[in-house]
């Protein structure tokens, strides 16, 4: 009977193995299966006088072939590699769309000004007006386009972190699930091989979303994702949710519920999916947002500024070309309260001063009273205290703040963002191509036969149109106060005087030129109304006439008696000095002016975005390229260990096939000894 059991037993043996090696095949494609070995053991001996004689074999485990450290680096990269992906994968399509002449700026902000570059070559030229409006039309067209895009963008990002977080959760509820099905197997002394994959797998595909921290303790995973935030412990587990953040709703937070608690993990999270997505959303959506705003807003106000110093082919001062960057609802919409403010607290608003001094950052702005308030920038700058009391508001960075509705306390918080929105909401409202102002606002004349020589006169005084009051009063002041001429004396000594007179030919200014020589000249004109009646500046005592500048050079000898007026410009006018200074704006320093660079020009600044968010994404291909190669391998590693190798399986299949029938053999001879002694008798 010993033979036979013994024949037995390697019978039982061989079928287990077979049946092992027959399961590591049929799960070669599975993923997080770990192959697995049998491990034979010998039966106690039986002694037969002074010898022991084995009494066969035994199944003494199914062992999983598994190395936790090798396991963990695939975690680990997994969760780099998935970031790097993400990333890359929102960044591609930006930068194609940015740096493309047919989807890009670059390409309708050179027409624009092409077209303008028309206007200043024939400033009559209704065709020419008319490629103005149509390149303006074009270029906000273009804004808002590439606007909306950013802002799908992050629509879609919003989208998919909700998918993310959901499936977070769905995972962590089976990590912990498998604990305690792998505790109570383990507790009774089984070996739950197929659950211990199933564990380590769901912790796979969790990297893949978020970067997680495993921490083995006893049977059970516990798993920790942000700076230490606890995801599954043991059993149990705490949910992560997607909520409009507090202090800018349009972006979505990412939040841990812990019981009754919550707490926004957003700027700690990493790895994975969703640290990917925060991570272009952070370093490249937002900024080009920003950028792209930023260069809105220059275009508008520089072009309408520049509109409004000149002229237009009816003989009106010019009007704005693009929509006002300052209305009511722009200001209003450039900042977010926090969630949580004060009761009744009302909002700031947000006007631009200064589009020059513009930054690309946002900015965070907390009361520490109902009028103080600090600011800080998104970069991390803190730029310091101020108050709402102040008159006139203190400009930061090229914007003020105002409160808009009910009194702030102390701990009211906002988000500031002041050229967010600027690209989506820039548009081009002049429809009538007579209204582009080509002409200079003043026109001088020199009288017949003379010997001097004049630069057309220019107004040195800039008219604001962000003051319309202003705006008005200086309008006026140059209607009213026009024509004025300079009538010069005899050259006497090395010098030769002049008289500045109005319409009525009276003086109102004296001075002297150094004949043959370029004379700049800064003629100060006193304004009068209507009636020719003198306007007083009210706020200084005694009260003073206001006055404007007039600049012109004056070069040669001008003879006794020779004049030069200067008056406003008249309807029809050929002269294009207002055109030639709208085409300069294309080149002028008008951005980030407040840098130590002092400034650079529309273009640069969006070849500056074009180049930022090029960088980002070549560096995304890089780490990209880095981190598949580094995922690989440590699934080559991983698998070298523990996955399922068909030719080495095969070669076992054959090994305990052989077992198996070799075992029979021993049965065979069993019952043949059997069969032998039972007919002896």
């Amino acid at each position: 009977m010993s033979l036979l059991n013994i024949g037995m037993s390697g019978l039982s043996a061989s079928q287990s193995s077979l049946a092992t090696t027959g399961n590591n095949i049929a799960n070669v494609d599975t993923a997080g299966y770990s192959r697995q070995q049998t491990v034979q053991g010998t039966k106690s001996s039986q002694q037969y006088g002074s010898v022991f004689i084995g009494t066969g074999t035994t199944l003494a485990d199914v062992r999983r072939v598994y190395n936790s450290y090798l396991e963990s680096q695939l975690h680990t990269a997994t969760s780099l590699d998935s970031e790097s992906a993400a990333f890359l994968k929102q960044a591609t399509p930006l930068d194609a769309m940015l740096s493309d002449t047919n989807t890009g700026l670059t390409g309708v902000l050179q027409k624009f000004f092409t077209s303008m570059q028309g206007v200043s070559t024939s400033a009559t030229d209704d065709t020419s007006r008319q490629s103005v409006l149509t390149g303006a039309q074009a270029l906000t067209s273009r804004f808002n386009t590439l606007a909306k895009q950013l802002n799908d963008q992050n629509t879609t990002i919003n989208g998919s972190l909700g998918d993310m977080t959901a499936q977070v959760n769905k995972l962590a509820t089976a990590i912990a699930n498998l604990n305690q099905k792998i505790g109570e197997i383990s507790t009774s002394g089984g070996a739950p091989n197929d659950l211990l994959d199933s564990r380590n797998e769901a912790v796979r595909q969790l990297s893949e979303l978020t970067g997680a921290q495993v921490v083995e303790r006893g049977t059970s995973f516990d798993i920790y994702v942000g700076s230490g935030q606890p995801l599954v412990i043991g059993n149990t587990t705490n949910s992560l949710s997607m909520v409009a953040s507090k202090t800018d709703p349009s972006r979505m937070s990412i939040q841990m519920d812990r019981g009754s608690s919550t707490i926004d993990i957003t700027s700690v999270i990493s790895g994975g999916e969703i640290g990917g997505l925060l991570t272009y959303r952070k370093e490249v959506l937002d900024p080009s947002l920003n950028e792209l705003g930023r260069v809105a807003l220059v275009i508008a106000d520089q072009i309408n500024s520049q509109q409004a110093q000149g002229i237009d082919k009816n003989g009106d001062f010019g009007a704005a070309i693009f929509n006002n960057i300052n209305s009511a609802a722009l200001i209003s919409q450039r900042s977010i309260a926090k969630d949580g403010n004060s009761a009744g607290s009302g909002n700031l608003d947000v006007t631009i001063k200064d589009t020059g001094k513009l930054t690309t950052s946002d900015y965070q702005v907390t009361f520490t009273s109902a009028t103080d308030y600090t600011v800080k920038r998104s970069d991390g700058t803190d730029l310091g205290a101020f108050s709402t009391t102040t008159n006139p508001p203190p400009v930061i960075d090229g914007f003020t703040l105002a409160l808009n509705g009910g009194a702030l306390s102390a701990g009211d918080s906002f988000k500031i963002t002041p050229t967010r929105n600027a690209a989506a909401s820039i548009q081009t409202v002049l429809t009538d191509p007579k209204k582009i102002a080509a002409a200079g606002p003043l026109t001088g004349v020199a009288s017949a036969n003379g010997l001097g020589t004049y630069t057309q006169p220019t107004l040195s005084d800039k008219i604001d149109i962000y003051n319309p009051t202003a705006q008005a009063d200086m309008q006026a002041a140059l209607k009213n106060s026009t024509p004025v001429k300079l009538v010069f004396g005899a050259a006497s000594g090395g010098s030769q005087s002049y008289n500045l007179v109005d319409a009525k030919g009276a003086t109102i200014g004296t001075g002297t030129i150094v004949p043959g020589q370029s004379n700049t000249l800064n003629l100060k004109v006193g304004i009068v109304d209507a009636s020719g009646n003198p306007v007083m500046d009210t706020t200084v005592t005694p009260n003073v006439q206001k006055t404007f500048t007039v600049q012109t050079t004056v070069g040669g000898t001008p003879k006794t008696g020779e004049t030069f007026t200067m008056n406003l410009t008249g309807a029809a006018s050929s002269d294009n000095r207002n055109a030639q200074a709208l085409v300069a704006l294309q080149t002028k320093q008008t951005v980030d002016t407040g840098s130590a660079s002092k400034g650079i020009s529309l273009t640069d600044a969006y070849n500056t975005l074009v180049t930022n968010v090029g960088t980002k994404t070549a560096q995304g291909k890089s780490d990209s390229a880095a981190t598949s190669a580094i995922l690989d391998n440590a699934k080559g590693a991983r698998d070298s260990l523990s996955g399922v190798n068909l030719d080495e399986e095969t070669g076992n299949l054959v090994k305990y096939q052989q077992y198996y029938t070799a075992s029979s053999q021993i049965i065979k001879a069993a019952q043949e000894t059997f069969a032998t002694l039972i007919n002896s008798l």
